[in-house]
């Protein structure tokens, strides 16, 4: 309670969102251990087993964590845009570098090691924003700060997308939390909303249907508005937008997503079944979290984890491992304690007294919710998978110091 209630056991710095932090690198680090470990079996400490190898990744974390609390806050401030330049320069350079890993070329090797500059992209993008709204944020220069900052987002994204690694490309549409909070109107929502119906319309059926049905919308709106011209000419450009809206999904899904990738979405639409292929991994991970039942198998007692019934279990479906082995109340307790996390960012980002603190702070909130919501719900079958970490949890360098550069910059610049 004491450490959850004052600051003087963590120097001024908050201890809630160091708590949080903590317990999610042990719990991951624990379920690590527990998909990996093998008692009849056991191997001796190496390098080559994925749970030592996290411990690597938790050690220097801290010492990022400890290096970034030592900064000074205006050189974080800063550096916004020359961290943005590097990542991007990073990310461009998979392009030649990189290798390629299920599909997507976006790691880099070196030596034995692998860096996926995607990871760091996030969290540059987020201080590049920061900087840029606290910059730049007047009224004379509203309809260009908004074109400015949503090219500081696209310019990253579709050099990801590039590289064929779809799922943290999409990250990027979590900055519309930060560009909600600092103005722009609520029906970029509506129109969000909007897109998503049209591309699963889309996908569910083709484009032909899709522009059949925008058609007879335009229709209904001129009945309704053939008196008045403006909303005409409104209706008509409403109209061409959507139509080459359908017709970008349409190119996305056959000339972008991996074959892989659009089984998945298939399978998610219910316009194929593949029991041994494409729809393998949902199985098995559903299989695995119902399995667990309400309070669990016990640790290490998770049977589906243990015999490798699921891929990417230390990873992008690690969440199966928690929800076989503590069941639903363990699965509670992991969306809590996110929701704990996210809640006490947004809360402490509306008290600041720096704008670039607020900024960012929304704009990791946004990383960090889309990461937990979108992993969750591949697999639960609510989203197709698109392969992202799950945060603080999930196996993986990058991964994890990305994570806490972002929140570990955050508690350094916290002035409450």
């Amino acid at each position: 309670m004491i450490l959850l209630n004052t600051r003087t056991s963590t120097n001024g710095f908050d201890g809630r969102l160091i708590l949080y932090y903590v317990l999610l690198v042990i719990i991951g680090w624990m379920t690590i251990f527990s998909t990996s470990y093998n008692a009849a079996n056991p191997q001796e400490f190496s390098f080559a087993l994925p749970y030592v190898r996290q411990l690597v990744w938790i050690g220097t974390s801290v010492v990022i964590a400890v290096g970034i609390l030592l900064l000074e806050s205006r050189i974080i401030q800063h550096s916004g845009y020359y961290v943005y330049a590097f990542c991007l320069l990073l990310v461009l350079s998979t392009f030649v570098l990189g290798s390629k890993v299920n599909g997507a070329t976006s790691w880099i090797k070196i030596g034995s090691f692998s860096i996926q500059p995607t990871e760091f992209m996030k969290l540059a993008t987020a201080l590049t924003l920061a900087q840029f709204f606290t910059e730049g944020k007047t009224v004379g220069q509203r309809r260009r700060l908004w074109v400015i900052a949503f090219a500081i987002i696209l310019i990253p994204a579709l050099t990801i997308l590039l590289q064929k690694d779809t799922g943290s490309a999409l990250v990027f549409l979590s900055f519309v939390v930060l560009f909600y909070r600092e103005g722009m109107s609520g029906l970029i929502f509506v129109f969000g909303a909007i897109a998503v119906f049209l591309a699963v319309f889309t996908l569910m059926f083709n484009e032909i249907y899709a522009v059949a049905l925008l058609t007879l919308v335009l229709v209904i709106a001129w009945i309704i508005d053939r008196r008045d011209k403006k909303k005409v000419l409104r209706n008509i450009i409403v109209f061409v937008v959507a139509v080459l809206f359908v017709a970008a999904v349409n190119i996305a899904y056959e000339k972008v997503l991996q074959p892989h990738q659009k089984q998945r979405i298939d399978t998610l639409m219910g316009k194929t079944s593949d029991p041994k292929g494409a729809d393998f991994n949902l199985i098995q991970s559903k299989i695995a979290i119902g399995s667990g039942g309400f309070f669990g198998k016990g640790y290490l007692n998770g049977t589906q984890t243990k015999l490798n019934f699921v891929p990417e279990q230390s990873t992008d479906f690690i969440f199966c491992a928690i929800g076989e082995e503590w069941g639903f109340v363990g699965s509670c307790a992991i969306t809590a304690l996110f929701l704990m996390l996210v809640i006490r960012i947004l809360r402490l980002s509306e008290k600041q007294r720096s704008p670039f603190v607020r900024y960012y702070g929304y704009g990791i909130a946004g990383i960090i919710a889309f990461h937990f919501f979108i992993n969750i719900g591949m697999t639960v079958g609510l989203v197709p998978i698109i392969g992202i970490p799950l945060p603080f949890i999930s196996y993986g360098g990058s991964s994890l110091w990305a994570f806490t550069g972002m929140l570990f910059i955050f508690i350094k610049l916290n002035d409450n």
